[in-house]
Order: structure tokens, then sequence, then C-alpha cells
């Protein structure tokens, strides 16, 4: 048995996968399992994973048609037989270290799953990559303590996301955790990283940056503009696992909603403007439900979302008008200005550029050389 189980699902990621893998093949932990997962990808990905197959005995390379992410994640888990479980997406990394430490952890304090800090980053037009890092919790006293997610709510209020951790691969099995399996659905994590804090009884967090979260792939989830309800068909799917449990719903209910209404909100701003609108008024249904089942409580949300929730409630036309229109166009306009300004600065290097280049000096040279002559010749007469 493996010490971790690595899972990677690769769809349409030659780019940047071998940067993913070296990361992976090159942990300081040896007695890890690599189980890649081809979710049917049309470009060279496949060979990229067959090469690492070939040069690493701890690769299991397995390929399928596409299917999606939740798809591809659950096929790896189904293969997997290390003691813990971890997540890698193909086009992130992950420091040398992660899974020794984060293995050490987990057996030390005999632990459902151990999560840590990470870095989000993107590359700017020379390459330079700008990180920054971001904590699971504001509160440092969150951190390097056992504590049980199952019996405290407020956790939910940690940041989101499954790759920065590991979790024990029996504990997954006792209370059947998986990821939701939508073809061609995105934020199928959701689910899954919910279901954990649910049903844990000991977990901890460590405020040590291992995970590098890339935010500059085009193609991926979180920078579509077109999928527009997979966040909603998600926390439906969710919910339907909750409540099938009467006392984890009754526990959880409050601070399932607080994680559904501000998933939702990104969700409005990741959206093209086309389908904002309409995103408002399915939005402002879905609360008012909640609302009449009692399963959204004021004190769970800050007073600026609360005001929020209020001006979808009373009146959506109005709040799309006035809230989120409204900022559609300012962004616009600064987004114009930003462009022309950026247009006339460029304008300015150019021109500077010119005049302080060898042949734009000798030009003006040899046009000063006949007024200076006709002035001298002019003297002489």
């Amino acid at each position: 048995m493996a010490k971790v189980s690595i899972i990677i699902p690769v769809y349409n990621v030659e780019k940047y996968l071998a940067e993913c893998m070296e990361s992976v093949v090159g942990q300081t932990l040896a007695d890890i399992e690599i189980i890649c997962v081809n979710d049917g990808s049309l470009d060279g990905s496949l060979k990229v994973l067959k090469e690492y197959e070939r040069q690493d005995h701890r690769i299991v390379l397995i390929s399928q048609e596409n299917r999606g992410y939740g798809s591809a994640v659950n096929c790896g888990m189904g293969y997997a037989s290390g003691e813990y479980v971890g997540i890698v997406e193909p086009d992130d990394y992950i420091a040398p270290d992660m899974y020794e430490e984060l293995y050490r952890a987990a057996k030390e304090y005999a632990l459902d799953f151990v999560k840590a800090d990470f870095y989000r980053f993107t590359a700017n037009e020379g390459g330079e990559r700008e990180f920054a890092y971001n904590h699971l919790s504001p509160n440092p006293a969150d951190y390097h303590k056992v504590f049980n997610p199952g019996r405290q709510p407020e956790a939910l209020r940690f940041i989101m996301n499954t790759w920065s951790g590991i979790y024990r691969r029996d504990f997954l099995e006792k209370y059947g955790i998986r990821h939701h399996e939508t073809p061609g659905a995105s934020f199928q994590d959701n689910g899954f990283w919910i279901q954990t804090f649910v049903y844990g009884e000991r977990a901890m967090l460590i405020d040590k940056p291992y995970y590098r979260n890339r935010r500059d792939n085009p193609d991926s989830s979180v920078n579509s503009r077109e999928k527009v309800y997979c966040i909603n068909i998600e926390y439906d799917y969710i919910r339907g696992l909750l409540i099938k449990n009467p006392v984890v719903w009754e526990r959880f209910k409050y601070m399932y909603w607080f994680k559904k209404y501000h998933n939702y909100m990104g969700t409005l701003w990741r959206i093209g403007e086309e389908y904002r609108r309409e995103y408002v008024l399915r939005f402002s249904e879905e609360l008012k439900r909640g609302m009449a089942l009692g399963e959204i409580k004021r004190d769970v949300f800050s007073d600026s979302a609360w005001s929020h929730i209020e001006g979808m409630t009373e009146d959506a036309e109005q709040y799309y008008i006035c809230r989120v229109y409204a900022k559609s166009v300012d962004e616009r306009l600064f987004e114009r200005i930003n462009e022309l300004e950026l247009k006339n600065q460029k304008l300015k290097n150019e021109i500077a550029r010119v005049r302080g280049s060898k042949s734009f000096r000798l030009g003006r040279m040899i046009l000063c050389v006949p007024g200076k002559l006709r002035k001298l010749v002019g003297g002489k007469r």
C-alpha cells in the first residue's frame, strides 16, 4: 500500500502538463502512487503521460472517453490503493515536500483529512509569474490543531478547494464521498469538499502554501463566461445529499446557504453580461424559496451580503438594473479609459523611441544643414 495516491485528471492541458508531472514525480515522499486519468484529451496530453509512465513505475495511466472532471477524479479514486488520497489539477504544480509533510501530520494526529494554505498565480506577458498567498482561514488560531468539522458548521467558512490537502481513503470509502458526475459541467469539487467537512471527525489546517494554483489558463472553468448554471446544478446535488440525513441537514443548512450564496455571486460576475439578468432572476427565486423554508439565517451573513440578498428578494429587476447592469457599464467605461490611456502611452513611448534613434537625429542634422548654409551665405552678402 502506497502512503499517498495522487490523482491527476487530465483533459487538453499539454501546454502545462510536464511542469505538473515533474512536481509530482519529484516529491520527497517516494512511496506514492500517481494515477493519471486521461479524460479523452484531443491534444498531446496522452503522449506526455505515456512518456512519464514509461519512465516511472509509480505511474498508473488510465484513458477514458471524455466524461468530465468529476468522472475522471472518481475513476482515479476507484483505482487508488494508498492510505491517503490527494488531487493535483494538471495545469497546477506543487512544492517538493507537500505530500511528505501532509502525510506526516495526518499520521501523527490520525486525521481524516489535512489541508494547507496555497498560492494562486498568473503569468504576465513576459512570462514572469505573480504569486498571491491564500489563507484557508483568516484566523491564525484555526491552524495546527485538530478540530471536528462535522460538529462545527462554521468551518464551511474556510476557503474551498479539494487539492491543497490529502484525505484518508478509508474515510472516503466509509461515507461514499465522491465527486458529482455531470458531463460537460464544472465546479464538481464543491460537493466533494462539503461532504468531507460534513462527515469528517478529525481534521487540521496547516499554514504553509505547498500548492500552486494557476489562474491564467483560458480553458479553466473559473474563466468560462458560458457555463452559467453549473454551480446551481452542483448545489442542488449537494442539497440532495445533505437532506438524506435530517440531523446533518439541520446542522449545516445555514452554512450550506452561506457557501451557496457566495459561489452564486462569484458566478454572477464570471458569466457574460448577456446572461446576468436571467441569472439574477433565478437567483432571486432560489433565495425566496430558501427563506420560505427557514433555511437562510441573517446572522450567518455580513451586512454587505445581506443587503444583496434583500435587494434580490425584494425586487430582482431593480437589483439587476441598479447593482449589476450599472456596475457592468462602469466596468466597460473604465476598460475603455484604460485602453485609451494604454494606447496613448504606447504612442508616447514610440515617439520617444523614434526621437532617440540615430536615424532621426541624423535626419534632423541633414535637414538643418541647408538652413545654416543659407544663413551663412546671406551673411556674406
